[in-house]
């Protein structure tokens, strides 16, 4: 297809692009610059986007004193337990719900959907006393539980759609064949959702890895603590380690910027082709 834009269009389109990256990109920009420069330059009264002298001291502080590779590890544990849970799960019931007869599919669509209506802060407190009574604090299975009821949602919303975007032909001809329903599940629908799989599965393990006030309620030692309360945990009474900090949110940031970029193919058609019904 011919381009019919202007040269002023096409400028314009540029122009525009260019201040998203700027407004978007700029903040990560500047985490990373202070996570290279002294302390004493962060409080100087005219703050430089170039590091002057270089020093990796806040990442030296961040690894070696306050063992931040502990909260990284944790947090990678739960995440990783947590996306592909949502994605067993979730990939079930989207299935049940698009290929095989359920009466009122939509009403439990919708009671699933509500469920992740409820503000984080008003389930905290419920949550706790269960966690409490059953030993769960201070363990992944009580983040795990908890990511996988917040993310479940999302990810049978997300299936569902891109499920129903897929001929039902191909149902008729897998049972022709002798598929039964478990394979026709394994072996033809995700394979062929894999970008909807990869979609969901990042937004998951994204929601997972943020995820700041469960974590903060239902951990109270490093041994479990997650990467945004070791974060906040670098602060003390008297004083912020705000280059310490940055350090630690440019390493726990990076693996997502990788991810999404690597991924974003398939993000971009898990999250477009939902919404066309063939």
């Amino acid at each position: 297809m011919k381009d019919t834009r202007s040269p002023l269009q096409t400028i314009a389109i540029y122009l525009g692009a260019l201040l998203i990256l700027i407004w978007s990109g700029g903040p990560f920009i500047w985490q990373f610059s202070i996570s290279f420069q002294l302390d004493k330059a962060l409080t100087s009264g005219s703050p430089s986007l170039i590091p002057d002298p270089f020093t990796l001291e806040h990442y030296y502080n961040a690894f070696i004193e306050k063992e931040l590779h502990r909260y990284v590890w944790n947090s990678l544990v739960v995440s990783l337990a947590t996306t592909f849970l949502c994605l067993f799960v979730g990939s079930l019931a989207a299935f049940a719900l698009s290929r095989l007869n359920v009466k009122g599919r939509f009403g439990i669509l919708m009671v699933i959907l509500s469920v992740s209506m409820f503000p984080q802060i008003a389930l905290v407190g419920p949550l706790y006393l269960v966690a409490t009574n059953l030993g769960l604090l201070d363990t992944y299975t009580a983040l795990i539980i908890t990511y996988l009821a917040l993310g479940l949602p999302l990810v049978t919303w997300v299936l569902f759609g891109y499920f129903e975007t897929l001929p039902r032909e191909i149902d008729e001809a897998a049972r022709m064949d002798g598929v039964s329903v478990p394979g026709l599940l394994w072996h033809i629908i995700l394979p062929m959702s894999l970008p909807s799989l990869v979609t969901t599965g990042l937004l998951a393990f994204i929601t997972a890895w943020n995820e700041f006030l469960f974590a903060l309620a239902f951990t109270s030692n490093i041994d479990r603590q997650t990467i945004p309360v070791g974060i906040a945990n670098f602060t003390n009474q008297y004083y912020v380690p705000w280059g310490d900090i940055a350090a630690a949110s440019a390493v726990v940031t990076v693996p997502l910027i990788v991810l999404v970029l690597f991924f974003q193919r398939h993000i971009i058609e898990g999250l477009t082709q939902g919404g066309i019904k063939e």
